[in-house]
């Protein structure tokens, strides 16, 4: 877009210019903090006047801020300066909402002085948010520029785990058996995600080292249940032994090796298959992203062959319902778009989503081969050509193999700062599987997300 500004010979009395702005509340937060203004009123997280409502409200500075889009941008436009503006608001603006500023020259002055009436209005209900007076001084000289493309703003915020959270809380803690809390990230994340009522933990491991935990951490252990045990292996059995009986809905790995925890899940007697492959999703929450992103499988299968991406296909199929998500979108990744008979996964991609046309992969829109960007972006799957549902919308991702998806998900996580919660499905309940690098954010949303599927599956809710 080219903008063209009016210097001071050519402004005329009446002459009039206004932008349109749709307001969100990434806009408030990346507000607040730019400008040190944090009053919880202006952003969607907070109860700002104690009403239990998140108000949202648009900072009034902010709408201020659209008045001089509009002077800087198009009237009087490049090179003008402020020296005074008025501002009354008569009413006011919130997040989701579409404003509209708009400037009028109604005098001129010495001194290349301009005297303006200014307004933002909300179109949708023509209701006036703020009015007042604007003088300025206006160019000397006419100018022409492109639009200047300044640095993007992604705001760090992880509203997609937020609304997680609030989709579990109303459930009944979901009991839990945690193996081997046996350091303060892995006690820590179980007695918040109970703080929370989101699980009821069951502590199996050293009651000693447990105990040094909980002081490290400063938490009490209160009335939590411990089951006393100091080999890894053995707690990790007597997890699953819980399962078996009844006592227990879902298991969360502690301070233990991955493989510990799956060899008990797996043996073949009262153990936890229950007819698939287990396999391990991420749920990731991408700043700035329009939904949670799921990944598989990044964490167990190593090299999966077509039977097993059946399951791993299927698995985050019905994750991605638990969580919210009515028909998830599949798009199966390899590095190429079309069927390459080099490329093995450009082969699995293309049955995998012939299998989903024939009810073989239910519940959900599977479409591959696609590369990672005609996955996500639709800019990209337009320029490529691709006609799909699924093509630039994924909501899950399915890999070619373990390397892929654990570079995938590090690189989302390190570099495009995303949250990743960790289930793996395929068992009897599902395992909370987290890293040691989570946060506790990470390891409440992975409590969050197990006990959602595993109320859906049980037909709780």
């Amino acid at each position: 877009m080219q903008y063209h500004n009016k210097p001071f010979d050519q402004l005329q009395i009446g002459d009039t210019a206004e932008l349109t702005r749709f307001c969100t509340e990434d806009d408030f937060y990346a507000f607040a903090s730019n400008s040190g203004n944090h009053n919880p009123l202006n952003l969607a997280d907070e109860d700002g006047d104690g009403d239990n409502v998140n108000e949202a409200i648009a900072p009034e500075m902010f709408l201020g801020a659209l008045i001089s889009a509009v002077l800087g941008n198009i009237l009087p436009g490049a090179g003008t300066l402020y020296k005074s503006q008025s501002l009354d608001f008569s009413a006011r603006a919130y997040a989701g909402e579409e404003l509209l500023a708009r400037v009028t020259v109604i005098k001129k002055r010495d001194n290349r002085e301009v005297v303006l009436e200014t307004q933002v209005m909300r179109p949708s209900d023509a209701a006036l948010i703020v009015s007042g007076i604007a003088v300025v001084i206006a160019p000397e000289k006419e100018l022409s520029f492109n639009e200047i493309e300044v640095p993007g703003l992604v705001v760090e915020r992880h509203r997609h785990f937020d609304a997680l959270l609030d989709r579990s809380r109303p459930l009944p803690p979901i009991p839990t058996a945690v193996v081997a809390p046996e350091e303060p990230n892995s006690l820590g994340g179980a007695l918040l995600a109970a703080r929370e009522t989101i699980i009821k933990p069951v502590l199996i491991g050293d009651p000693d080292k447990i105990a040094a935990a909980a002081r490290e951490i400063e938490l009490p252990l209160g009335d939590v249940e411990i089951v006393p045990v100091k080999d890894h292996l053995d707690a990790a059995n007597n997890a699953v032994d819980l399962v078996v009986e009844g006592h227990v809905e879902a298991l969360m790995k502690g301070h233990l090796h991955t493989d510990e925890l799956l060899r008990a899940a797996l043996r073949r007697d009262r153990g936890l298959r229950a007819g698939r492959r287990f396999t391990h999703v991420f749920v990731m929450d991408i700043p700035g992203q329009p939904h949670p992103l799921l990944v598989t499988d990044a964490a167990i299968n190593i090299e999966p062959d077509l039977e097993t991406k059946i399951d791993i296909t299927q698995n985050a199929i019905d994750l991605a319902i638990s969580i919210g998500i009515g028909a998830p979108k599949v798009g199966v990744l390899s590095a190429v778009e079309t069927v390459n008979p080099a490329i093995r996964s450009s082969i699995d991609a293309a049955l995998l989503s012939k299998m989903a046309e024939r009810g073989q992969i239910r519940g959900g829109l599977v479409d591959g081969p696609l590369a990672m960007d005609n996955a996500v972006s639709l800019a990209a799957a337009r320029t490529k050509g691709i006609v799909s549902e699924v093509a630039g919308r994924a909501d899950i991702l399915v890999v070619p193999n373990l390397d892929a998806g654990n570079m995938l998900a590090k690189q989302l996580t390190y570099i495009a700062h995303a949250e990743a919660a960790g289930v793996v499905l395929g068992a009897r309940v599902p395992i909370i599987l987290t890293s040691r690098a989570d946060g506790e954010k990470a390891r409440l949303v992975s409590c969050a997300v197990a006990a959602l599927h595993a109320a859906r599956m049980s037909g709780k809710i």
